[in-house]
């Protein structure tokens, strides 16, 4: 399994996987930060887009992302006149809370590891500042206790993982390196380019034809064993882990961040008195024929869906996959399109 959805985006872009023998089968996993974002932690940001004092801000996937009802997005949200504005970094909500003093400005805060450093950064700086306008949204999730938790499922078929370098960056590979040694499956980290990612897929067969459960490091030109301490040091002063659900996969132990007490006059849940995530997500709207929480435990594949190409399109999306730019389905649809 390749854990991130850009190395999926690479293998279909290339056809990497139209390259391998048979015997060997990729399967699609969900390291799509947008597509995992609880419908809950959607459903907050929806409600605070209509207040009247709330400036809501996130990155762009994010604005076409449905809540737990359908059709309800945070663009909906922003044509029926709440304030909702797209941002490329979080440091850019500072200078909006600075312009607004009178607003409150919400950040709805999602990725993994590579992006939650940025955000902890954002909240040091908000509390240098004194800024009292401003508060995140949270939605960080973690990467191996995800990969873990798929390693735990009934009728799991994984038998390796190509495992995200970017993530690796931040984190380094010592907790890959438990998972490992805990569930007896090689992990090799490798990165995005085809060629990074046919170099991890051979190690890959390596470990596992010598019968090796072992970690390897295919990215040795970006991903140290110890990582980015600067990164690990700001979020560890910032964040506490916590269990989390996942969009599709359910709650998962120790997959997420909650901001820590010193940070917690920050959390826009608290600010404005909204309910937490729920510990059990709700099922996808029984109308709809979407299979993306199948699709995001790589247990189907997007064709699939039966409102794959059809009732479902990047330009009127039934679920987070076809939304994001690293969404499994938005890949199948943009290089092995449906046959018109």
């Amino acid at each position: 399994m390749e854990v991130c959805g850009g190395q999926t985006h690479a293998i279909l872009r290339w056809g990497l996987d139209q390259l391998l023998p048979p015997g060997l089968r990729l399967i699609h996993g969900p390291g799509c930060p947008v597509c995992v974002t609880p419908a809950e932690r959607l459903d907050a940001a929806l409600a605070l887009a209509a207040c009247p004092e709330v400036i809501l801000c996130s990155y762009g996937d994010m604005l076409r992302v449905p809540g737990s009802a359908a059709g309800a997005d945070l663009l909906g949200a922003r044509a029926a006149g709440g304030d909702v504005r797209l941002l490329t970094s979080p440091l850019q909500a500072i200078a909006l809370a600075q312009a607004c003093p009178a607003r409150q400005v919400v950040f709805l805060a999602v990725g993994f590891e590579t992006t939650a450093p940025a955000t902890a950064l954002l909240l040091r700086q908000a509390r240098a500042l004194g800024l009292t306008n401003l508060t995140v949204l949270l939605a960080h999730v973690r990467v191996a206790p995800a990969m873990a938790a798929l390693l735990q499922e009934p009728g799991n078929q994984v038998q390796g993982f190509l495992a995200a370098g970017h993530v690796g960056a931040v984190m380094g590979t010592a907790e890959l390196g438990q998972l490992v040694r805990r569930h007896r499956v090689p992990v090799v980290v490798t990165g995005f380019e085809p060629a990074d990612v046919m170099a991890g897929l051979l190690r890959l067969v390596q470990l596992l034809e010598a019968g090796t459960p072992a970690l390897a490091n295919a990215y040795g030109r970006v991903v140290r064993q110890q990582g980015n301490g600067a990164a690990q040091a700001i979020m560890k002063e910032v964040f506490a882990v916590v269990d989390q659900p996942w969009r599709g996969l359910g709650p998962i132990a120790a997959g997420g961040y909650e901001l820590a007490a010193a940070y917690r006059d920050f959390d826009a849940l608290l600010r404005f008195c909204l309910p937490s995530a729920a510990v059990s997500p709700p099922p996808e709207p029984l109308a709809s024929p979407c299979i993306s929480g199948l699709i995001l435990q790589g247990r189907a594949l997007p064709p699939d869906c039966p409102a794959f190409g059809s009732a479902c399109t990047p330009e009127r999306p039934l679920g987070a996959p076809m939304v994001s730019s690293e969404g499994a389905c938005a890949a199948y649809h943009r290089y092995r399109p449906p046959p018109p």
